[in-house]
């Protein structure tokens, strides 16, 4: 073996090295990307305004959606999965919305997380009111 070659060792820990550093990555927070309407609902009508209570909301389980009215004529979409371990969301009351799995809670304003486990938001989805529908855009 001439000197220029690589041990063994050197293989061993420069592949641990590597390894190391792809699972530093992986742990690295995520930035979010844009919020993508599930497919098969863009510009349709998927819950009539009546059906959204303020201070309320309501889970479209077809589509793991929660639409919120955090306030008179304001409405928010945002994805019903969980971000802790992606249970659906339940109930939406007094300007929360609740997991029935762990108890996170989340603002219906804004989907931030108030209570965990949960550390992330909900991800927020852009809607429309036309009419007496919201429509997601």
């Amino acid at each position: 073996m001439s000197g220029n070659e690589p041990t063994r060792r050197h293989v061993i820990g420069a592949a641990a090295v590597v390894a190391c550093g792809a699972a530093l990555t992986g742990c690295a927070a995520a930035e979010q990307g844009p919020a993508v309407v599930p497919p098969g609902i863009k510009g349709k009508v998927i819950v009539k305004t009546a059906d959204v209570p303020v201070g309320g909301g309501k889970v479209v389980s077809r589509w793991k959606i929660v639409i919120t009215q955090p306030s008179q004529g304001v409405f928010k979409a945002f994805n019903a999965s969980c971000p802790h371990r992606g249970c659906s969301v339940g109930r939406v009351a007094d300007g929360v919305i609740h997991c029935p799995c762990h108890g996170s809670e989340f603002a219906a304003d804004s989907g931030k997380c108030l209570k965990g486990p949960a550390e992330a938001p909900l991800v927020e989805y852009s809607l429309k009111v036309d009419g007496d529908g919201i429509v997601m855009v």
